[in-house]
């Protein structure tokens, strides 16, 4: 399927690369077969490249998950959409697609960063409770990821979902990545996978196929990024010398130097035998939306 404009997840992942795929897809190969995306995140990637079939692995278990939630429910996403409006109305949620209420206009004016917040978090405690005892309940999950802090999923020792309330909700936004998500589904050949991405790219390649990778980055702070260390840092690139070596193509995307400037020593060494190109991108902060620049960067062995 081809596509002028760029398409975001549903899932809205933290760290998605939504806006930077014009960029990064203008380096990928012209003809990809069989496309690996070893660290697939909220896929956002992914829904923006062409490619006969699409191999879309997390070793984050929730996050595949919601995809095969999604993927099944895609076929006639329009149910699935009226079901999801129908549960926000039952736990009393704001839905700002279908308006805003004067006690939301209220708080709006009295808290201007966290008035969704401020009328969702009590609903959304009862949401967050419901799932924990019926973690069966991926519905219940995706309506979670909507209404929390950055859209993250995030989950304490004992299993339970325990991330607060955020100042967002469902809005025409959400719908129309539902939608995108749903017709890029139904029209393209998708597998996924839950796997360590070392064991998920196990296997035999052919020509004209692509792997991309967006792994967890070593010099961000983020909560994706915390299980992240020097050993997987090392694990990946040996593993993509090896490829390279076989003649296999792939593109890693990564950040060069942080916002607060810790730099990624073991990548600036690493990266020097590859073919590299900045990405321009600005980070905004979670905690005062300041933009911030950041480096990231695209490396590949695709000449």
């Amino acid at each position: 399927m081809k596509r002028n404009k760029k398409i975001r997840s549903p899932l809205f992942y933290v760290g998605d690369k939504y806006k930077l795929m014009p960029q990064i897809k203008e380096l990928f190969p012209k003809n990809i077969n069989n496309y690996y995306d070893a660290f697939v995140g909220g896929g956002s990637a992914s829904l923006n490249v062409e490619a006969k079939n699409f191999y879309l692995n997390d070793v984050n278990n929730k996050v595949i998950e919601l995809h095969r939630f999604l993927a099944n429910k895609s076929s006639n996403i329009e149910n699935f959409i009226f079901d999801m409006k129908d549960l926000i109305a039952d736990y009393g949620l704001s839905h700002s697609e279908m308006g805003i209420n004067d006690t939301i206009l209220r708080l709006k004016s009295e808290y201007k960063k966290t008035y969704f917040a401020k009328y969702n978090k009590e609903a959304y405690l009862k949401l967050r409770d419901d799932y924990n005892s019926h973690q069966e309940r991926t519905d219940l999950l995706y309506l979670l990821l909507i209404y929390g802090f950055n859209h993250m999923i995030r989950f304490n020792r004992n299993h339970e979902f325990n991330l607060p309330v955020g100042n967002v909700d469902w809005n025409k936004n959400v719908s129309m990545a539902l939608n995108n998500y749903a017709n890029w589904i139904c029209h393209n050949n998708v597998f996924f996978s839950n796997m360590d991405f070392e064991d998920f790219l196990k296997r035999e390649f052919k020509q004209n196929d692509f792997i991309y990778l967006d792994p967890p980055y070593l010099v961000s702070n983020s909560e994706y990024n915390k299980s992240w260390t020097n050993e997987e840092e090392y694990r990946l690139y040996y593993l993509l010398d090896e490829l390279d070596r076989k003649g296999v193509q792939w593109g890693l995307s990564n950040l060069i130097k942080n916002h607060h400037g810790k730099e990624n020593e073991i990548l600036q060494k690493w990266m020097k035998q590859y073919q590299s190109y900045d990405i321009k991108s600005n980070y905004i902060s979670y905690f005062n939306n300041q933009v911030k620049d950041v480096n990231d960067v695209y490396i590949t062995n695709v000449k």
